[in-house]
């Protein structure tokens, strides 16, 4: 009985001071953030057809592995790019991923900002500002580390585009190659992108 009183009187002073409500709420963070393993590409659905497309998570690790070898080359932050990739899709664990023809850009920011303030909010104060600042960074699309990572995210496009040439040579893949011509700028980018239309 005593040792069972004990174990209430620690819960109790792990509870007042917010170590186990902390414990919990980031197991939901994690939780929500895992959802994106479930969360298919829309645009390889919607415009190819594909019955079993990469996940949103799928593409984020693709783009993270980009990000942290690129932007050593290029002298520029990569703990915030790492950060800035694998935080720039979460609010689709959410919402889902929607293509512009499914959904007008602005109501799909709406949502994700919402949604976006929803998850951090599981998250340490000092942490949900920082990921909220690294996100809105990201929104912005103005800083050199916002607009490499939205380059890489078209760069990864193409890559994975590539890879579905091969599985479906059927399929009709120029409108994924060419959106991600036209809005990568950065040379080394554009060294890499040259190769991937040719793999």
């Amino acid at each position: 009985m005593f040792y069972y009183y004990c174990i209430l009187f620690l819960l109790e002073k792990l509870i007042k001071h917010g170590i186990i409500l902390n414990v919990l709420l980031i197991l939901d963070f994690f939780k929500t953030a895992a959802n994106l393993k479930e969360i298919p590409r829309q645009g390889w659905m919607e415009k190819l057809e594909i019955d079993n497309p990469e996940s949103v998570a799928d593409h984020t690790y693709s783009m993270a592995l980009i990000g942290m070898v690129l932007s050593e080359s290029k002298n520029l932050n990569t703990e915030k790019i790492l950060k800035m990739i694998l935080l720039h899709d979460l609010a689709e664990s959410i919402v889902g991923d929607y293509t512009p023809e499914q959904k007008p850009k602005k109501e799909k920011i709406n949502l994700e900002i919402n949604a976006f303030e929803k998850i951090v909010n599981y998250l340490p104060s000092g942490l949900k500002k920082q990921y909220t600042s690294i996100w809105n960074e990201y929104l912005k699309n103005e800083s050199r580390e916002a607009v490499f990572v939205h380059q890489i995210d078209k760069l990864e496009m193409a890559l994975q585009a590539s890879i579905y040439l091969k599985k479906f040579p059927e399929k009709k893949l120029e409108p994924f190659f060419n959106s991600a011509e036209n809005e990568i700028t950065d040379p080394n980018l554009l060294t890499l992108f040259d190769q991937i239309k040719k793999y």
